[in-house]
This record gives structure tokens, C-alpha cells and sequence, in this order.
């Protein structure tokens, strides 16, 4: 096939990456219900056996152009996600160069669209070895991939990443993960290691299987943790892995005003909520028996917003009605200048409050400023979640608060 990748970009399959979905919540919402799938979705009862209830489940994502590079094809975990590629009937071009080209339209919106349109299945580079803290979720971070098939219009890997938004997976998995052994803290009795700072891993396994061979490797590492957090919901391939507790899944979520209006391309908040319910039961019933957790964010200020936050705490007890490991992140909605910018050209009609003056402005540790909450919004924020965790869930954890 061509590598030419212009003839995939049309008014139709731009309509298709929900670029232009965002020009109301109420607009996004009606238009994400119409490209569901009504599904059949096992869950739990006693006697182990999953019986099915109908759900509402986020399509699959099917990149319209899957690009293989050469060094891709040179490692065996690239020809395994060549033949689970091929076998979805989907486009694969075998490039002639290890550099992705092509990706660039006439203007951002267009380069978005045809970006986010692709799949590229490279090697993980020199300085992905070398691993970085990520402070507060995990002591170190590494990537199975770089980008998201979803359409956050508050994504912070518009700041995050350079270059069209184009997924790029890495065929180079062993060598990733056996590189973790050097992060080990000589004075931990364990290490965790976060895998979702980049990507959503969970949107991309159909497609790779890298997950699931993640958490099967750390389920033999008595010294290492694995951390996963996501907004798709197809957990059955992970539910018999011998996981032995070394891995904690997550899903975000947030409440109705702002999955709905600003979320698409994902499972729905319900939807997400129970598969990590799925994820949480024993073994025996039917789960997968694992640690989870919930990451709530961005939080936002909106109007009504308890209201609205209750409503999804009353949402998650109702599906974690059994004794599990539960953990609690939440995350406040901030943005940077840059972000800003890339988001209003990925998404000029989208109803994002990013108002500048209405902002306090705080400092990362390279210098760089964001805009957060002003100190008497985020104590107020903060005093609510942390109350009604406390009070619903007596034996979660809230791990941190930003």
C-alpha cells in the first residue's frame, strides 16, 4: 500500500475521530450514544460462573492506517502485533525508513485528524530507557506507547508530546520491560512503576496485547509494581492473568458534566465503573481478583458540581458492594499557556472553562507555570472528596491530592 496518507483524510473521517463533537455537551452526548454498541458484558455471581447483562460499550478503536516501521518488524513482540493487525483486516503499510512521515495537513485541526487516523508501530528510542520519577502515582514511569486514541479536550499530552498526536506503539517490548531492573530501590521492598503517563494502554490492547504481557511479566517480579489507569473498558483479556497482586488497575472518571462534555471516543463513566468492578471480584466469582483504583480528574469547579460528584461516589458503592483493594487518586483541572493553545486548535468550539484571569498560577519544578484553582476553590474541593471518601469507602485509600 501507499504511504501516502492524505487519501485517508475526508469530511467523513474526520466526523468519524469526533473532532467536531464538541460543540455542546448536550451535542457530544447525543452523538456518543449514537456510535455505541450495545454489547454483552460478563459480570459476577456466586457460583464463579459470568452470566451476561446488556451494557453499553465504546467501539473498539480501529485506526484507519497502521504504519510498521523496519526496526518494528526486526523484534518478535512487532511481528506479534503485525499478525493480530493483520488478522483485523486493517491497512498496514510496511514503511521503508524507521521515520514517520505524512502525518501534517494544511492546517492543526487537519494534522489532529489524520494523526489520531493512525497507528505507528515503531522502537522505543535511546532516552526511553532512561526512566523518570513521576511523583505522587509511582516511583518510576515507562511507556508501552505515546498518544491516545480518545478525544479529551482537556488532554494533557497536548503539552506533553511533540508532533501530530499519532499513537506510537513500541515493538520493542522485553527490552522495556526487562530494563525496569535497573530502577529497582536497593532500599524498597518494592518499586512501582506507572505505565499510563502516555497512553492509554488499555484503548491500544486489542490491537498489541502489550498490557497484558506487562502485567504478566510483573506478576513474576516479587520486587516490582505495576500501575495502569484508563477510560476503555475491554478487561476480559486481562482477567485470567496470573497477576499474583503486583498490578493495580484503574480507570479515571469523572462526573456527568464533564465526561460528557468534554470526554469522547471512550467507554462511559458506567461502563468504566464496572469493569474495574469486574476487575476487583475474586477470581472465583468471575473477576480478575486484582488491586484497583479510582483516578478522579480533572476535577472541576463547575456549577453544581456536588451534586454532581456525590452522584458519582453513589455510583461507584453501588458496583463496589463487596471488600476490595481500593485506592483513591484525585487530580484537579489545571492547564499550561501551551496547552491551552494546542487545545482550542484541536478543538475551537469546545465550552472548556480555560479563563486566564479566573486562575491562580503555580510553578512545576523546571520553572514552568500552570493555571490551577485559586487556594479557597481547591480547599473546598478538597475538604468534599476527601469527606465523602472517608465516610463511603471506610477502607479506601485517597493516595494523593493535586
Amino acid at each position: 500500500m501507499s504511504s501516502d496518507l492524505s487519501a485517508l483524510i475526508t469530511p467523513a473521517s474526520v466526523q468519524d475521530i469526533a473532532v467536531n463533537r464538541q460543540a455542546s455537551p448536550k451535542e457530544s452526548v447525543q452523538t456518543g450514544k449514537a456510535q455505541e454498541d450495545k454489547v454483552q458484558k460478563a459480570d459476577s455471581h456466586s457460583n464463579g460462573q459470568r452470566s451476561s447483562e446488556q451494557v453499553t460499550k465504546a467501539r473498539l478503536w480501529k485506526p484507519r492506517q497502521v504504519l510498521f516501521t523496519p526496526a518494528a518488524l526486526e523484534e518478535a513482540w512487532g511481528q506479534q502485533i503485525y499478525q493480530r493487525v493483520s488478522g483485523l483486516g486493517l491497512p498496514i503499510t510496511k514503511l521503508k525508513s524507521n521515520r514517520i512521515t505524512g502525518l501534517r495537513g494544511k492546517d492543526e485541526r487537519e494534522t489532529y485528524a489524520r494523526a489520531k487516523q493512525t497507528m505507528a508501530v515503531v522502537t522505543a528510542p535511546p532516552g526511553q530507557f532512561k526512566l523518570q520519577p513521576i511523583p505522587p502515582s509511582a516511583d518510576w514511569q515507562f511507556h508501552l506507547a505515546e498518544g491516545c486514541p480518545a478525544h479529551c479536550q482537556y488532554c494533557y499530552l497536548a503539552s506533553s508530546l511533540s508532533g501530530p498526536p499519532a499513537i506510537r506503539v513500541y515493538a520493542n517490548l522485553p527490552a522495556i520491560l526487562e530494563n525496569t531492573d535497573r530502577f529497582i530501590k536497593e532500599e524498597s521492598a518494592s518499586t512501582s512503576f506507572e505505565v499510563s503517563c502516555y497512553t492509554d494502554p488499555l484503548s491500544l490492547e486489542h490491537l498489541t496485547g502489550s498490557l497484558g504481557e506487562c502485567i504478566r511479566y510483573f506478576g513474576t517480579q516479587p520486587r516490582k509494581n505495576l500501575r495502569w489507569v484508563s477510560k476503555f473498558n475491554n478487561v476480559e483479556p486481562l482477567l485470567d492473568i496470573e497477576h499474583n497482586g503486583r498490578t493495580r488497575c484503574r480507570v479515571s472518571i469523572n462526573a456527568d458534566p464533564v465526561s460528557k462534555g468534554f470526554e469522547g471516543g471512550t467507554a462511559s463513566v458506567r461502563d468504566r465503573i464496572q469493569a474495574l468492578r469486574t476487575l476487583a471480584l475474586p477470581k472465583a466469582q468471575g473477576g480478575g481478583g486484582y488491586p484497583v483504583g479510582f483516578v478522579i480528574a480533572p476535577i472541576m469547579a463547575f456549577e453544581g458540581w456536588q451534586d454532581s460528584y456525590a452522584q458519582l461516589f453513589e455510583e461507584i458503592a453501588t458496583a463496589l458492594d463487596f471488600e476490595c483493594d481500593l485506592t483513591f487518586e484525585l487530580i484537579t483541572h489545571r492547564f499550561t499557556a501551551k496547552s491551552k493553545q494546542v487545545l482550542n486548535e484541536w478543538y475551537p468550539n469546545s465550552e472548556l472553562d480555560m479563563q486566564m484571569d479566573s486562575r491562580t498560577t503555580k510553578r512545576n519544578k523546571f520553572g514552568g507555570i500552570k493555571y490551577v484553582y485559586d487556594k479557597e476553590t481547591t480547599q473546598a474541593l478538597r475538604k468534599f472528596f476527601e469527606k465523602r471518601i472517608n465516610q463511603t469507602f471506610a477502607n479506601a485509600r485517597i493516595l494523593y491530592w493535586t
